[in-house]
């Protein structure tokens, strides 16, 4: 799935991360297309090994999951879904930027793609997002893309988190 926006003169494109991809991320010699990775990769090892099982927790699924955030063949961050909607129709998304590419806008880019993407899908009503309480740049991606703060939660791993909400108007 490739989902494309055009902002500040950059074309920021969603493209699915697959197994190939990943395995790029982390090292070994994958086709990829004429992609590039920034200076210092795009996220720490442990992180993409997670992300990669998530992919393909959610293949099985027959759902997309996680896309690379590609600038100019660059990819600068990955973001997702974490897994299949729920009941309700909610879907929690997480997202990062490689830190030699932050403070660009392309987080907040991506996240609008995010959400045009999950508005095409019948099955999804409301996104979700955690963020921690310190990571002011998150929070105003969030915000920029409309998300509601809806309260906190600790976490033993992540400390107190941030909780968020945004509702779909779901597109034909």
């Amino acid at each position: 799935m490739l989902a494309k926006s055009t902002w500040q003169r950059e074309v920021t494109i969603l493209f699915e991360a697959d197994d190939q991809h990943f395995t790029w991320m982390l090292g070994g010699a994958a086709q990829t297309a004429g992609l590039r990775l920034p200076p210092g990769g795009v996220e720490e090892r442990p992180v993409i090994e997670m992300l990669q099982r998530l992919a393909a927790r959610l293949r099985a699924l027959d759902r997309v999951g996680i896309w690379m955030i590609v600038i100019d063949n660059e990819v600068v961050g990955l973001c997702g879904q974490k897994q299949a909607p729920d009941s309700d129709g909610t879907v929690e998304i997480g997202f990062g930027v490689a830190s030699s590419r932050r403070g660009r806008g392309y987080a907040t880019r991506a996240i609008a793609e995010l959400i045009n993407i999950a508005s095409r899908d019948m099955l999804v009503h409301r996104l979700m997002a955690e963020t921690a309480v310190a990571n002011i740049a998150s929070q105003r991606v969030l915000e920029r893309n409309a998300f509601v703060r809806t309260g906190t939660r600790s976490d033993p791993e992540d400390g107190e988190l941030i909780v968020w909400h945004r509702e779909l108007a779901v597109q034909g």
